[in-house]
């Protein structure tokens, strides 16, 4: 008997109790993410989403506890409605194909990002020891970056990485690394971003993929929620939105107290942290899984890390390395365009942000 077969069984199982089939089951594949998970919409009423979510590769037993624990905390994460952790197979509330990326465009926008800051405000209040995330630790913050390493720059762009230049990259990911250990740490989703949030009814937002949360600095998911990897925002608009964000958090007890240059900085520093990794992970995306549509994503990234460089002196050699060294071998890529302008044409015609 066939995985799909075994599958289609356990659903028929399970079905009834939180739904209905006026006519034969049919599953119908929908759109997957970066990982390793197969999704499917149920012909019930209402419709369902069965997951094949292999465990060698995805941590189900961490989504399915962190659903129940984000639920209990009002944040609007979908019902897991059955779950076999040995097989994989999940059943879960339908939140529908509507992601915060394709509500981008349109005059609602700014009451989406609202809606979306109001459910990770709800999530960085969940008790830490309550969550039970493991911690971002030094150690991870590095192995993420160090994907830059490997993946950018020794596999995709072919750079020869010298003695000189691991070294350089050593003494910036410290500096990165220091400042986020010093922030409020609070459960961080760790993908909060257009594709991870879904529009709900009217303006309100669905949370998902949170399987990978941890204890970490609190701009982390700010961070992604404004500097998406996807989505370009207004820049202006973005930092004074992330401002009045943590002081949100600051009113509310989850934030220390700290200027605004302090939290720009964290919000830089860690942004950098972010896209390093990115840089890696899209680049193992396209080589190892040969999921090829991330690379056309690289350019924004590239802009974010040069803006985020720019404005520290204790950064100026990373910079210069950067610009002198990994662009020109950036510039003969094939996904290449112009970083300075990566995701600008997009927020040029977005309705909801024309003043």
């Amino acid at each position: 008997m066939t995985d799909l077969v075994l599958f289609e069984n356990w659903i028929q199982q399970h079905l009834f109790t939180c739904a209905r089939l006026d006519e034969p089951m049919l599953l119908t594949q929908i759109n997957s993410d970066a990982g390793f998970r197969l999704y499917f919409r149920i012909n019930s009423k209402p419709t369902l989403i069965a997951v094949l979510s292999p465990p060698s590769n995805e941590n189900n037993t961490s989504f399915v506890r962190l659903s129940q624990c984000f639920r209990k905390h009002h944040v609007r994460a979908p019902i897991v409605h059955a779950v076999d952790y040995t097989s994989g197979f999940l059943l879960l509330e339908d939140f529908g194909d509507d992601l915060l990326a394709s509500s981008f465009i349109g005059k609602y926008a700014k009451k989406f990002y609202a809606s979306a800051e109001s459910e990770l405000i709800k999530i960085q209040q969940i008790p830490k020891n309550e969550s039970m995330c493991p911690s971002y630790n030094r150690e991870l913050l590095l192995a993420e970056m160090d994907l830059f390493r490997e993946w950018f720059l020794r596999r995709l762009i072919k750079f020869d990485l010298e003695e000189s230049d691991n070294k350089l990259l050593d003494e910036a990911f410290s500096v990165i690394i220091e400042s986020a250990l010093k922030q409020t740490q609070v459960v961080v989703h760790r993908d909060f971003h257009s594709r991870n949030l879904m529009r709900l009814s009217g303006s309100s937002i669905g949370v998902i993929d949170y399987q990978d949360a941890v204890i970490g600095p609190l701009t982390y998911d700010i961070v992604s929620l404004y500097r998406d990897c996807y989505i370009r925002l207004p820049k202006n608009w973005v930092i004074q939105k992330s401002l009045d964000y943590y002081r949100r958090a600051e009113k509310l007890g989850i934030a220390s107290r700290a200027s605004d240059k302090e939290i720009i900085s964290w919000l830089d520093l860690m942004g950098l942290q972010r896209h390093i990794k990115v840089l890696g992970i899209f680049s193992r995306l396209h080589l190892r899984d040969s999921k090829h549509s991330y690379l056309k994503d690289l350019p924004l990234v590239i802009r974010y890390i040069i803006e985020e460089l720019t404005p520290y002196p204790k950064l100026s050699n990373f910079l210069a390395w950067f610009e002198c060294k990994i662009l020109p071998k950036v510039f003969s890529q094939s996904w290449y365009e112009p970083w300075e302008e990566a995701g600008d044409s997009e927020l040029k015609s977005n309705e909801g942000f024309k003043s």
